[in-house]
């Protein structure tokens, strides 16, 4: 079974990770990617600077400014099983979202945030809260406005190395969450668009780590918007691709709590 953790803002408003558990991953099971190599750097920029070339890359403050919302159709694939779906999600200021799976043979996957409550639906565990790390990822990965000021949710920024990403040319950026823990993000030197992240979250199966690739940046309005995602995480290899992006047409109803996650509510 899996999850979707999404949040807006780190990369052209959505930031989409998925989750698996045991009985996918144990079907799944693929050898890990190497590791990056680096190389040696002189006169790093700092991760300010980087982080600000990104925001200008993909379309500027101003641009960003403008977006309310955004809701996003695609499709998940898993090739080494042959396990494929599709994805919707739905993000709005100030911290609102909502993702949703179909995967034949499992069903409809759901998760959401309203701004106060964080909750799971799948056919394997039913309705569930989230609680502990797990809602305190999501208060912080749900922060719409990180798009206009990345660097909101962390308490500190570094730049450690100019390094190769995805066959690129990158600078490393380490990024220290508020609330604990480290993401480590890759850039490009030449473009200074983002290329990956490798960061944890906590899971119902405990700490998982995710590395995502991103590419094929494509215009939505005026936002330069990563149209595919490859995220491994425990072996496993699932390909998220976005076929459209639509801003500030979400309906607020839209983040109300199923009468599943009501009912859960004391």
């Amino acid at each position: 079974m899996f999850g979707f953790i999404c949040r807006p803002g780190r990369a052209l408003a959505v930031v989409c990770t998925l989750a698996f558990a045991a009985p996918l991953s144990a079907q799944t099971a693929t050898a890990p990617a190497p590791a990056p190599q680096a190389k040696p750097a002189a006169d790093l920029p700092a991760a300010e600077k980087v982080i600000e070339k990104y925001v200008e890359a993909i379309g500027g403050k101003a641009a960003l400014a403008k977006i309310e919302s955004v809701h996003m159709k695609g499709g998940l694939s898993i090739p080494s099983s042959g396990i494929s779906g599709t994805m919707e999600m739905w993000a709005a200021k100030p911290n609102k979202m909502l993702a949703k799976q179909n995967i034949p043979g499992v069903g409809d996957l759901s998760e959401g945030f309203d701004g106060t409550t964080g909750w799971t639906m799948t056919p394997m565990t039913g309705p569930m809260l989230m609680t502990g790390d797990q809602l305190k990822q999501r208060v912080n990965d749900a922060n719409f406005e990180a798009m206009l000021n990345p660097t909101a949710r962390y308490s500190a920024v570094k730049t450690l190395e100019k390094t190769t990403f995805d066959g690129k040319e990158a600078y490393k950026l380490s990024m220290t969450r508020k609330e604990g823990g480290e993401d480590i993000e890759y850039y490009d030197v030449a473009t200074g668009l983002k290329l990956g992240t490798v960061a944890t979250r906590a899971s119902q199966m405990g700490p998982m780590t995710i590395t995502t690739t991103i590419s094929d940046y494509q215009k939505a309005g005026e936002i330069l918007q990563p149209m595919k995602l490859k995220q491994s995480m425990t072996g496993v290899e699932v390909l998220v691709t976005f076929s459209e992006i639509t801003y500030n047409k979400v309906d607020p109803a839209v983040f109300a709590l199923p009468a599943e996650i009501k009912a859960l509510i004391k």
